[in-house]
C-alpha cells in the first residue's frame, strides 16, 4: 500500500514538472486517432450513404427502365423477393428562381411501397387530398432551396407550366446524390402526373427488383436484358448507385486515411523518444526508487502507467473528437461500428507498447543514485571535422558534435520529424492539384463554361445561333448525352457525344489521342476498367435499341460517374439521338465572365434559353482544403513534441558542459548557439529528407487514386518550388525558434562544476 502511494505521488509530482510535454502528448495522439476515425467512417461500407439509405428504404437492387409498361413478370426471376412498380415516370424542367434544372417525376400512389419507399426527412408523404403537392428527393431540395410549402413550378415537354407544392423532402436509395446524378427525382401521384404529362408516349416505366442476394444483381440484370429485349432502355444495379454516393467521401477518407496511418508511425515515435528522454531525465529518480525498495517491475510498471496514461487520455479524446467530425460531415449520429472499435483499441496498444520499451530500460536502472548516466564518448563527427576545416566559429562546431552523441535518439529525432514533413508536402501537393483544376478547368473535362439548352418554343438551330453571335463565345459544339448497355455487363454507362469528327471538342487526353473520325471514341478509366479494354480495341454498345460499335483510340480525365462515361463526336450517334442537339457546350474567351455572357444569352433569347455553368469538379472537394489545414496542425504538434524531446535530452546530456564552455570563455550567446546548433541540425535533416521523399512520390500517390477511382491518372501535381521553400523554411525557422526557448534558459542559468 505505501508503495503505491509513493509511486502516485512520483507521478503525480512528475506530470506537474512538465505540464507543457504532458499536454502536447495528448493532444497528438488526439489528433492522429481523430483522424483515423474519421477515416474509416468515411471509408467503411457500413456507414456508407448508399448502405444506410438502402437498409431504411427496403430499397432495390436492380433498377430496369423500360419505354412501355412491362407485360413480363420480372418478380418471377430467381433471386427476386420484391419488387416495386411498376412506376410511370415523365421528364420535365423544374423552373426555380430563375433556375431551370432537368427532373424525372414518379407516379407513386399514397401508401408507400414495401420495396424502395422513401424516407421522410422533412415533412409528410403524399395525399390524396392534396393533388397539387409533391415530395422531392433531399439533394434536389438542397440543391434548388427548396422547403416545406415551396412552389415547385415544372414545365412538360409540351411546354406548359404546372405550379406544384412542397409537400416533403425525402431521402431515396434509388439514384445517386444531385447534381452529380441527373435528373433530379420527385414523386407526385398518379393522377398529378396525368395532368402534367397525359401522353404515354413520353413517359418510361421504372421498375426496381430486391434480391435476396445483393451480389447476384449482375445475373439478374442479364436475365431482365434477355426478357425485356427492345422494351428496356437502361438498366443499372446498386453498385452503380453505391459508387455516386460514396464518390466525394471514398476521396475524403483516403486522404485522412494516409495521413492517420503515417502520422500514428511518427507519433509512436514521438511517444516512444519523449518517453525514452524522461527515463534519462528520470534515472537519478529511478535509482532512488529501486533503493528504497521499489523492484524492477514495479518501476516499469510506473513509468508505465505515467506515460501510457497521457496517450491513452489522447485516444479517448481522440475518439470523440473524431465522433464529432464524422457526425458533422455525415450530418448522423450512429453506434460505433467495429472499425472505430478496433482503431481505439489498436492505438491504445501502439501507445502502450511505444512506451513498453523505454519502461523496461528505466526498471533495469541499478540502484546508485548518485551515479548519473553519461552521454557516449568519442571522435569527432565527420561533420564536426569539416567545421573545423572551414574554420567555422566555435559554437557551431561544438554544436555539430553534440547533433550525434546519442545516434540512435538523433536518428529517431530526424526520422520522426521528417515523416510529418513528408505528409505535409504531400498535403500541399493535393491542395495544388485541387488549384490546378480551379485554374486549369479544361484538364479535368472542362473547356466549355456554359451549356446552353433550347427551351420549349425555339428551335435549336436558333439557339445555336444565338450563343455563336455572343462577343465572348469562342467555339460552340452541339452535345447529346445517352445511355447505353454495356455488353456483358447488363447496365447502363453514360455516352457523351460532344462537337464532331471534324470539329471535336477538346477532351483531357492523357493517353493515344483524341477521336478524329466517326466510330472513334475516347474513354475514361473507369469505362475502360469497367469492360476490361484498352485503347485500340473495339466496343459494341446499344443505344436505344441502336447499335453504336466504336473504336477507343484514347484515354480522358474524366471525374464524372467515376470516370464510366464514353465521349465520342456527335455523328457518331445514330440520327435518332442526335438530332436535334440537347444541349451547346459554349467555350468561352479567357478572361470572359461567366455571369455577364448568361445574362446575355438569356436577354437575347427573351428567356427562352436555359443556360447553366458548368460545375468543376473541384468544388465539389473544397471540404478537403480545411481537412489539409487541420492535418497539418496535428503534424506540426508531432514534430514539435519530436522537437522538445530532442531539445530535453540535449540539455540533459550537456548542462555539465555548460559551466565548462563558460570558462572557456563562450558568452551566453555562443553557448545559446551551442545548444540551438545540435538541435537545428537534427531539424535541417529531417526536414530536408521529409520534404525531398514527399515532393518525389506525392504526384505517383495522386495518380494512383485518380486511378483507382476511375477519374483516370494524369491530375496530380506537386507543390511549386517556391512552396517547398516556403515550407521549408517556415518549419525550421519554427522549430529553431521553439529550440531557442530552453537553450537561452539554459546558456543564462548558472551552473555549477561538479566532478562526474
Amino acid at each position: 500500500m505505501s508503495t503505491t502511494l509513493a509511486g502516485s505521488r512520483w507521478i503525480k509530482a512528475d506530470l506537474r514538472a512538465r505540464k507543457g510535454q504532458a499536454v502536447l502528448t495528448v493532444l497528438v495522439v488526439a489528433g492522429i486517432v481523430a483522424a483515423l476515425i474519421t477515416a474509416a467512417t468515411l471509408l467503411e461500407d457500413g456507414t456508407n450513404p448508399w448502405r444506410s439509405l438502402s437498409a431504411q428504404t427496403d430499397g432495390a437492387h436492380v433498377w430496369v427502365y423500360t419505354d412501355d409498361n412491362p407485360d413480363v413478370a420480372l418478380g418471377g426471376i430467381d433471386g427476386v423477393t420484391g419488387t416495386a412498380g411498376p412506376y410511370r415516370s415523365a421528364p420535365v424542367t423544374v423552373a426555380q428562381e430563375g433556375k431551370k434544372e432537368p427532373a424525372s417525376l414518379r407516379a407513386m400512389p399514397a401508401s408507400p411501397p414495401r420495396v424502395a419507399h422513401p424516407v421522410l426527412a422533412e415533412g409528410r408523404w403524399l395525399d390524396g387530398s392534396q393533388p397539387d403537392g409533391v415530395v422531392v428527393e433531399h439533394s434536389f431540395a438542397r440543391s434548388l432551396g427548396l422547403a416545406i410549402g415551396s412552389p415547385f413550378t415544372v414545365i412538360a415537354l409540351n411546354g406548359e407550366r404546372h405550379t406544384l407544392y412542397v409537400r416533403g423532402i425525402a431521402d431515396s436509395a434509388d439514384q445517386g446524390f444531385y447534381p452529380e446524378w441527373t435528373p433530379g427525382l420527385a414523386w407526385v401521384l398518379p393522377a398529378t402526373l396525368d395532368r402534367v404529362e397525359p401522353m404515354l408516349g413520353r413517359s418510361e416505366w421504372v421498375t426496381g427488383l430486391r434480391l435476396s442476394d445483393p451480389d447476384a444483381s449482375q445475373v439478374v440484370a442479364q436475365r431482365v436484358v434477355v426478357m425485356l429485349e427492345d422494351k428496356l432502355q437502361r438498366v443499372y444495379t446498386w453498385r452503380e448507385v453505391r459508387a455516386a454516393m460514396e464518390l466525394d467521401n471514398r476521396l475524403l477518407g483516403t486522404l485522412l486515411a494516409l495521413f492517420g496511418v503515417v502520422g500514428m508511425v511518427a507519433a509512436a515515435l514521438a511517444l516512444a523518444n519523449a518517453a525514452g528522454g524522461r527515463v534519462l531525465g528520470q534515472l537519478r529518480d529511478l535509482a532512488t526508487l529501486k533503493s528504497m525498495g521499489f523492484t524492477g517491475g514495479q518501476v516499469a510498471l510506473l513509468l508505465l502507467v505515467e506515460h501510457g496514461a497521457l496517450g491513452l487520455l489522447g485516444v479517448g479524446l481522440g475518439a470523440l473528437a473524431g465522433w464529432g467530425a464524422t457526425a458533422v460531415v455525415l450530418g448522423t449520429y450512429s453506434a460505433a461500428p467495429v472499425p472505430v472499435l478496433a482503431i481505439v483499441a489498436g492505438t491504445a496498444l501502439v501507445v502502450l507498447g511505444a512506451v513498453g520499451v523505454p519502461a523496461w530500460r528505466g526498471a533495469r536502472t541499478p540502484p546508485i543514485p548518485a551515479v548519473p548516466a553519461s552521454p557516449p564518448r568519442g571522435h569527432l563527427s565527420r561533420l564536426a571535422r569539416l567545421g573545423l576545416l572551414v574554420r567555422l566559429p566555435p559554437a557551431l562546431i561544438l554544436g555539430t558534435r553534440d547533433a550525434f552523441t546519442r545516434r540512435v535518439p538523433a536518428f529517431l529525432t530526424a526520422f520522426g520529424l521528417a515523416v510529418p514533413m513528408m505528409m505535409i508536402t504531400i498535403g500541399l501537393g493535393v491542395w495544388a492539384t485541387l488549384d490546378n483544376f480551379l485554374s486549369h478547368p479544361e484538364q479535368v473535362g472542362q473547356h466549355a463554361g456554359l451549356y446552353v439548352r433550347p427551351g420549349k418554343q425555339m428551335e435549336s438551330a436558333e439557339a445555336q445561333r444565338i450563343a455563336e453571335r455572343d462577343r465572348d463565345v469562342r467555339a460552340v459544339y452541339p452535345g447529346s448525352d445517352v445511355n447505353a448497355l454495356a455488353p456483358g455487363e447488363a447496365r447502363s454507362v453514360r455516352v457523351r457525344a460532344v462537337g464532331s469528327s471534324t470539329d471535336p471538342y477538346p477532351f483531357p487526353v492523357m493517353e493515344g489521342r483524341g477521336y478524329a473520325e466517326r466510330g472513334e471514341a475516347v474513354a475514361g478509366q473507369g469505362l475502360l476498367d469497367l469492360l476490361g479494354v484498352r485503347i485500340g480495341d473495339r466496343v459494341r454498345l446499344t443505344v436505344g435499341g441502336s447499335p453504336l460499335i466504336v473504336r477507343i483510340v484514347g484515354r480522358t480525365v474524366e471525374p464524372d460517374l467515376d470516370g464510366e462515361v464514353l465521349s465520342v463526336g456527335l455523328d457518331s450517334l445514330a440520327a435518332k439521338d442526335s438530332v436535334p442537339p440537347q444541349y451547346y457546350a459554349l467555350a468561352l474567351r479567357p478572361g470572359a465572365d461567366k455571369a455577364e455572357v448568361r445574362a446575355r444569352l438569356l436577354a437575347e433569347s427573351g428567356e427562352n434559353l436555359d443556360v447553366q455553368a458548368a460545375v468543376n469538379p473541384a468544388d465539389r472537394l473544397s471540404i478537403i482544403r480545411v481537412v489539409i489545414v487541420a492535418l497539418i496542425a496535428v503534424l506540426a504538434l508531432i514534430g514539435l513534441a519530436n522537437l522538445l524531446t530532442a531539445s530535453a535530452i540535449g540539455l540533459r546530456d550537456h548542462a555539465f558542459d555548460l559551466a565548462v564552455l563558460k570558462a572557456m570563455g563562450l558568452t551566453p550567446r555562443q553557448v545559446m548557439a551551442t545548444l540551438v546548433t545540435g538541435t537545428g541540425l537534427l531539424v535541417v535533416l529531417g526536414v530536408g529528407a521529409g520534404t525531398a521523399v514527399g515532393a518525389s512520390v506525392v504526384v505517383g500517390l495522386i495518380d494512383l487514386q485518380g486511378h483507382t477511382s476511375g477519374v483516370g491518372a494524369g491530375i496530380g501535381r506537386a507543390p511549386s518550388p517556391v512552396t517547398l521553400a516556403v515550407a521549408v523554411v517556415t518549419a525550421v525557422g519554427t522549430a529553431l525558434a521553439v529550440a531557442l526557448i530552453p537553450a537561452r534558459r539554459a546558456a543564462r542559468a548558472q551552473v555549477p562544476v561538479t566532478s562526474r
